[in-house]
């Protein structure tokens, strides 16, 4: 007798996300004192200019890429509508609604750097990058700290893969990724913010197989909301720790400061681990609200993905794992 056994990360179909009800951060920013005066400026500074016309991509071709049944839910996708059009990219503005102004961003030319301790330190063009990646698509749940969830098609490559290309030391215990930062993208004008946005893994938390670096999104190049053109995605942690649009991958000794870590150090740490039990300071992380439907469902610790990376954080119950 064949017996099929689904991952434990899998949920029902009847958990469908057809359309987009999402929670607006603006809140953090008013438990942090900043204050509407403060916002009402900020929504002035970022008020939202014409797109610009779509660069082209040389690796378009390179998509839709064939799909990894390992990475896969028994659930419908969140509509592509909802996924690009309501977004966190707060190089764009505090509000969900940046898609437009996001268009902003020049995707090309690109080049992703990577430094620290590596054999040598170099600079890539990010469609040669992409073209040396093996390239596949996964399907991920993704748990915002917010406490909504959703169901994405990412296009992309291992982690691992972009280690091994980059020849870290044997000495490097952390990745640290950092965004872009120009004077064009109207959220650099903020200052009480710690830009760059930067983000950090350990060599272990790299390395898993779960971790992704995303260039795809629905079959079809990812788009600059999304974080076009190199992003991350470890679906066992919050959100907020898939650091978009990167241009710099170093390897350190050092732990990294992220960048919420930085901002609110008391609501966000280094690890971000999804756990149901260990609630926000502001609000609980017990259950989770299905985007579009409202339905209320538990929580699952590391997302479901337990299976996959508990083992990771053995021997660390003293590190505070969890936001």
């Amino acid at each position: 007798m064949l017996i099929k056994r689904n991952p434990g990360w899998r949920i029902p179909e009847s958990r469908a996300t057809p359309e987009s009800v999402y929670v607006n951060r603006r809140s953090l920013l008013q438990a942090m004192g900043l204050g509407a005066g403060l916002l009402a400026g900020a929504g002035a500074a970022l008020e939202l200019r014409p797109a610009r016309a779509a660069d082209p991509d040389p690796t378009a071709g390179l998509y839709p890429a064939k799909r990894n049944d390992r990475y896969t839910l028994d659930r419908p996708l969140t509509p592509e509508q909802d996924v690009t059009t309501y977004n966190n990219f707060y190089e764009y503005g505090s509000d969900k609604d940046i898609w437009e102004a996001a268009q902003e961003l020049k995707i090309r030319p690109w080049t992703v750097k990577f430094e620290g301790m590596v054999e040598q330190e170099r600079e890539v063009d990010i469609d040669t990058l992409i073209r040396a990646m093996p390239l596949e698509e996964r399907l991920y749940r993704h748990r915002c700290v917010e406490a909504w969830s959703m169901a994405v098609p990412w296009t992309g490559f291992p982690l691992k893969a972009l280690v091994d290309y980059a020849k870290p030391l044997a000495s490097a215990k952390y990745v640290r990724m950092q965004t872009f930062q120009n004077d064009e993208a109207p959220g650099f004008s903020q200052v009480f913010y710690p830009w760059p946005y930067v983000e950090g893994l350990t060599m272990a938390e790299a390395t898993n197989d779960l971790a992704f670096m995303v260039t795809g999104l629905y079959g079809k190049p990812v788009p600059r909301q999304n974080g076009a053109p190199l992003r991350l995605v470890t679906p066992w942690k919050y959100g907020f720790k898939s650091i978009k649009s990167i241009i710099r991958i170093g390897f350190t000794d050092e732990r990294p400061v992220s960048f919420w870590e930085q901002l609110q150090s008391s609501e966000y740490g280094f690890w971000a681990n999804v756990n149901p039990e260990v609630p926000h300071p502001r609000w609980s992380q017990a259950m989770e609200r299905v985007l579009g439907t409202g339905e209320r469902v538990p929580t699952q610790l590391f997302n479901g993905y337990g299976e996959y990376v508990a083992g990771l954080y053995k021997g660390l119950e003293g590190e505070r794992l969890y936001t």
